[in-house]
């Protein structure tokens, strides 16, 4: 591992100490057209299940509504916000300064999601409350087990799956939020609890 690849924080070599990798060495970027992208980072969290644990019992889990398809429906998936990202947990804290730094945008708030199990989803959508431009860089941390991640146009077409593993990150930018809907759909198979964890910015604008 070279002196760039080292983690954010916590103990280099040790798979098990949360950390980040600050090199993004891993990432690889997906165009979905001339003005969107999804790049996606394997491993960038490393430690990943302990962070899964002390989100898991420390969240104050909530299941919300939201407006879906001309009608408030419940979501069927828990959430937990931190408008403030001060009051986060601090691992979450340093990872928001490494995608700010590396990014250029200043990641000031998050919220975190909770699918309790495969019949727990969200369906097409594009995260416009948390944008203030139609460009913007929208990364996605992954715990836990694995689940399908769907993107495709916004007037419908085919879609592009991922399938990040505990600890990958996926990133969304560009015109992503707007020209394109992303979704976590139902599985038939079973599958344990999986948390992600969605980083926001007032503005979009260049980080200090």
């Amino acid at each position: 591992m070279t002196d760039a690849a080292l983690p954010l924080f916590g103990e280099a070599g040790r798979p098990d100490v949360p950390g980040v990798d600050e090199s993004f060495a891993t990432a690889h970027r997906v165009r979905l057209d001339g003005h969107s992208w999804v790049e996606h980072v394997p491993g960038w969290f490393t430690g990943a299940d302990s962070l899964f644990d002390e989100l898991l019992g420390g969240g104050a889990w909530e299941q919300r509504r939201r407006w879906m398809y001309g009608e408030m429906v419940v979501e069927p998936r828990l959430t937990v916000q931190y408008d403030d990202l001060a009051t986060a947990p601090v691992l979450l804290q340093q990872a928001a300064q490494a995608l700010s730094s590396h990014y250029g945008v200043t990641y000031d708030h998050l919220w975190v999601n909770l699918y309790r199990d495969h019949r727990d989803s969200t369906g097409w959508h594009g995260d416009g409350a948390s944008t203030r431009r139609r460009e913007c860089v929208v990364p996605v941390l992954s715990l836990g087990a694995s689940r399908r991640f769907l993107v495709r146009p916004t007037g419908g077409g085919p879609s592009s799956t991922f399938r990040p593993l505990a600890g990958d990150l996926l990133v969304m930018g560009g015109r992503c939020q707007s020209d394109f809907r992303h979704c976590v759909p139902k599985q038939v198979s079973p599958t344990g609890p999986r948390i992600s964890v969605n980083f926001a910015a007032s503005s979009q604008g260049r980080a200090d």
